[in-house]
């Protein structure tokens, strides 16, 4: 039996066309939070938005703007095998929102666990939004042992067209998988909302350097930490975030003799106070998908030095603010220019990014693929 907990459809719900948001859960990520911003624009849009999800977890202020639903994938585990109870799920997960949302104009798969049920499902106009690079999940998948082949993501992805975040991730898609029925659209950045939220508190730091991520391979916290500890160290270094190797991270802290220096604030719901603080944000990732806490960061006026990923930082930098990756001598020399003058680093937002017009692209993109 699927277990769900809804809002109540408004009386004048059946007015509106709607669309449909599918992610595992709600937790604190960046994908999540921009299904939750993307929303907010089909919403600005007139639209009717439905957020489904698979787990209760909730680590967002959800709006109440939007409806939101949980259907239990855990209580399948009793389908013999993955791919049979993606199946399955699928189909009820059809009949559910068929009975209780209604038929969306518009349904995006969002994450892995999501693209692996929404690949069965028989709802009009499905898409998958891609948001990292995916031959360096691959590479990190099979780095830890695990078996990932790219002829079962073809065929998960194949079937319905892959929305990807930026033109980095598109490129990377195509190559890596062979599936051509793609097209870029960029993550949504509510700025408004963002100035808004950076002025509910004031942070306890002064003038300091931040990073904001999850503590996991990815996000390369170490080649950070020996950069940092290269530098002059003028402005204490924060990070925001947790994850698995965030124990192995604080261990690294103490070996280069930086407990004094370096501030572990664990995850924060709105990290926008410190962002908006911060002399500048760092990013020292192996890759990303679009870079979201850049963008975030530009929103605020907070300069922003990045590693030259794949795919994400050089579409929303200038070159002069972007490294190799890994290579842990230039990023120290970049941050201690920025220690000096952070006004070198500084970049514009653009506007483009913000919820109802990247709402309208999706949209337009429907409406083109019907």
């Amino acid at each position: 039996m699927i277990t769900t907990t809804t809002t109540q459809i408004k009386e004048d719900s059946n007015k509106k066309e709607k669309v449909l948001l599918v992610i595992n859960c709600l937790q604190g990520g960046g994908a999540e939070r921009s299904v939750l911003t993307l929303g907010q624009g089909f919403y600005e849009l007139g639209y009717e938005v439905h957020i489904l999800r698979f787990k209760s977890k909730v680590a967002y202020e959800l709006s109440d703007n939007l409806f939101y639903h949980q259907l239990d994938l855990n209580a399948y585990k009793s389908v013999p095998t993955k791919p049979l109870r993606h199946w399955y799920f699928a189909k009820m997960l059809d009949k559910y929102v068929t009975k209780e949302i209604g038929i969306p104009i518009l349904t995006l798969s969002n994450l892995d666990k999501a693209d692996m049920v929404m690949r069965h499902s028989n709802l009009p106009n499905i898409a998958h939004i891609i948001r990292n690079t995916i031959s360096k999940k691959i590479e990190l998948f099979r780095s830890e042992g695990k078996k990932v082949g790219e002829k079962k993501l073809s065929n998960i992805y194949s079937r319905h067209p892959c929305i990807c975040v930026s033109q980095g991730v598109e490129k990377d898609f195509q190559s890596t998988l062979a599936v051509t029925n793609t097209t870029t659209i960029y993550n949504p950045i509510d700025k408004i909302q963002i100035m808004e939220s950076a002025s509910e508190f004031k942070p306890e730091f002064d003038d300091y350097i931040i990073h904001v991520g999850s503590f996991k391979t990815q996000k390369a916290h170490e080649v950070l930490l020996k950069s940092y500890a290269k530098t002059s160290k003028t402005l204490p270094l924060l990070l925001l975030g947790e994850g698995a190797l965030l124990e192995s991270m604080k261990e690294l802290t103490t070996s280069l003799g930086l407990d004094n220096n370096v501030h572990f604030l664990g995850f924060q719901k709105n990290p926008y106070p410190y962002i908006q603080k911060a002399r500048f944000m760092v990013l020292s990732s192996v890759f990303e998908g679009f870079g979201r806490v850049i963008a975030e960061s530009l929103a605020l006026g907070t300069p922003v030095i990045s590693t030259d990923c794949p795919s994400g930082p050089r579409e929303l930098l200038p070159p002069y603010n972007l490294v190799s990756v890994g290579d842990i001598d230039a990023l120290a020399k970049k941050m201690d220019e920025a220690m000096a003058n952070a006004d070198i680093y500084q970049s514009s937002f653009d506007d483009e990014l913000l919820p109802i017009k990247i709402a309208q692209q999706y949209i337009a993109f429907m409406t083109k693929s019907d």
